[in-house]
Formats: C-alpha cells, structure tokens, sequence
C-alpha cells in the first residue's frame, strides 16, 4: 500500500504559478520598445513558442517530481509480528523425590502433570525472557533467563524426580534465583521487572537458608514470588483411599508469597494447575503480545532520480521557463 509520510508537502505544488503571477503583476505597463529586427523575430516565433511549451513542460514535470520527492512517498507491507522484550519470569521447580507420587493424575507423576502444564504455560510467553531452576536438596540453574521458549520447556520436560536429591531446600532455591536475577539484571530496578514461580509439593528440609529469610531478601530487591502446591489433599488419595499430600508447608508458601506481593495456590490435579497458570498469566500479562510492525520501504529515491535525468534536458534547453 503507497503512503506519503509528509503529505503536507503538496501545499507547495502552486508555488511557481504564485510566483509568475508575483513576477507579471510587478512588470510596467504601457511600455514601448523599437526592435529593428522585429520582423527576423516574427518569422521565428513559432519555433520559439514551441520551444517555450517544451520548457514549461519540462519544467512542471521537474517540480511535480520534486514535490513528490518531498511528501516521501513509502510502500507499506503486510503487518509482521515482532519479538518485543516483555516480562522476565524464572520458575523454579521441585524436584525431590516425593514428586514421584501419582495422586493428580492416573499413570502419571506430579512432575508429569507439572512438566505439561508448565510447558504449555511456557509456549504461550511469546515475547518473555523466562528461566527454570529445579531443586531438591540443592537448587541449581537448568536455563538462565533467555526467549528461546522451546529450549526451556526441553530442558523442563528432560527433568527426572531425584536429579537435584531427594529432599526440598525451598529457602536455597530462591536464594539461587535472587542471585542470578541480580547477576543477569545488573541493576535492583530491572530485579523489580520479574517474577519467580515456585511449585513445591513439600516442606524446608533441606538448605541453609531459611524459607521466610530468602522471602525477606525477595521482597528487599522487589522479587515478587507466586507458590503454588501441589499434590492432592489430605484424606483424597488415589483412587479414592486415604493420603494425599500431608507434607506440604502450605502457611510457610502463604508467607513467601505475601511477603513479596505474590499470590499463594494450591493444585490438587492437573486441571486446577492449569487455572492456576491461566491466573498467573492473567496477573503477569505477556507485554511481548499484540506487538505488530509493518514493513516500510522508501520510494522518495525514485522521483528525485527521474527528477534528476529531467534536468538535463532543462540545463540543455536553458532561458526562463515563464516568459
């Protein structure tokens, strides 16, 4: 599609015939002038119209492409969408042993149903920066912050239950996150810009720092941390038997997560940690989407060129163009 990026420059296409009537209302009037040679110029004077309407042609061709020239004229392509740098978002992930239970879905472990849940959240971050810690008895960085969305949800779904220990060092894991945050951002005010999932099934066994002290850091740096536990509850094993998750510290997660503005959830099957997720993402909005750019190739070149070749011949022909 053509589009003129300066169209108020064709407010100066009457600019030449503004001057020529300027030009002939300042000419005196009612002069005479004896020419010896009249009749030599009478004999030639339809040459010399002639000429004066190829000048005059020539010479409106050469301002309309000028002016042409200066309204930029750009052709605009189909609409493309663009990666955008939104949201930073590290999720940190349990992975003790204990994550091996099957009591959320039939046939399938609670990193199962997280690895697909999860990895579905992940895919929708278009336009994100996000990373993933797992933990057990110790955390460690599985993928550093980065929008190769595809890479962090391999690096999820290659996660086996045991690989980090088998105990849960919750305090530790958000300690690690801090301070990659701190070591990948730089700066205390682009750490306020992110966000740290954490999804546990249990309780602080393990670790040397503290669940509430690691919070406290969190919220100091403007961390902000959403829980989320899952297992099913107390008393609904599966298949209807008595179990269930009774290890989960849902008062000390409830903490985490008010004290550093985040919300605290509970996920007692896949369905519920997919809403849970659609929450989250409703809170923590994708800022890369809805992001459009349509391609614009300038054409101003093209009538300043023919604009060019056309002076020739007005150089060659030479004299004034309105006489």
């Amino acid at each position: 599609m053509m589009h003129f990026e300066w169209p108020w420059m064709a407010a100066l296409l009457p600019l030449p015939l503004v001057s020529y009537g300027l030009r002939r209302a300042a000419e005196p009037r009612g002069s005479a002038l004896y020419l010896p040679f009249a009749a030599a110029v009478a004999a030639g004077e339809g040459g010399v119209t002639a000429l004066r309407r190829h000048r005059r042609l020539i010479y409106c061709g050469l301002w309309l492409l000028l002016v042409a020239a200066g309204m930029r004229p750009q052709w605009l392509g189909d609409p493309v969408p663009v990666p955008t740098a939104g949201r930073r978002l590290l999720l940190a992930v349990d992975v003790s042993g204990s994550m091996a239970i099957q009591d959320m879905a039939g046939g399938s472990s609670r990193l199962q149903v997280v690895q697909q849940v999860a990895g579905r959240f992940i895919d929708e971050r278009t336009g994100d920066r996000v990373g993933l810690v797992l933990f057990g008895t110790r955390p460690y960085l599985q993928a550093p912050l980065t929008t190769d969305l595809q890479a962090v949800h391999r690096f999820l779904d290659d996660a086996v239950v045991g690989v980090a220990g088998t105990e849960t060092a919750i305090g530790d894991a958000i300690g690690l996150a801090i301070k990659r945050l701190r070591a990948e951002s730089g700066s205390e005010d682009s750490l306020r810009q992110t966000v740290l999932i954490l999804l546990t099934d249990g309780q602080n066994d393990a670790g040397v720092m503290s669940p509430l002290e690691a919070a406290r850091m969190a919220a100091r740096t403007g961390l902000r941390i959403y829980t989320i536990g899952v297992g099913a509850a107390a008393g609904e094993g599966l298949y209807g038997f008595s179990g269930g998750n009774t290890d989960l510290d849902e008062g000390t997660l409830q903490a985490i997560a008010q004290t550093t503005g985040g919300e605290y959830f509970r996920a007692t099957d896949g369905a519920a940690l997919e809403e849970i997720y659609q929450r989250i993402d409703e809170l923590e909005p994708t800022a890369g989407r809805g992001q459009w750019l349509r391609p614009r190739s300038e054409w101003f070149a093209w009538p300043l060129a023919l604009a060019l070749l056309l002076s020739v011949p007005a150089a060659t022909l030479g004299g004034r163009a309105w006489t």
